[in-house]
């Protein structure tokens, strides 16, 4: 059976998704995220859906060499195809504006 193909902007998203979770499981990490971008926990899961907010996501983890390499190694993706995944969702690249 041959394997359907996905979008870019498909796989973007669940690149995003897997750095929102790597972000997630590191209280340190999720309180800077959290107070940078003004959400609270609550609101965290309903904010996943938004792709603006999964930009922001991808946005604060590329920001900082270090984190980036964190999320590759975790993750077991290239920083490349992370980089990529930002660029495909779209967006001027901001750095820390989670607006």
């Amino acid at each position: 059976m041959k394997k359907q193909a996905r979008h870019p902007g498909e796989v973007a998203e669940i690149v995003a998704i897997q750095a929102l979770s790597f972000v997630a499981g590191e209280p340190e990490r999720l309180g800077l995220f959290l107070s940078e971008s003004g959400i609270g926990p609550e609101t965290l899961r309903s904010a996943a859906k938004d792709p603006q907010f999964l930009v922001s996501v991808l946005d604060f983890v590329l920001r900082d060499d270090e984190t980036v390499q964190a999320f590759a190694s975790a993750s077991q993706l290239p920083p490349t195809t992370i980089a990529a995944a930002r660029q495909a969702l779209g967006g001027p690249q901001t750095g820390s504006d989670f607006s």
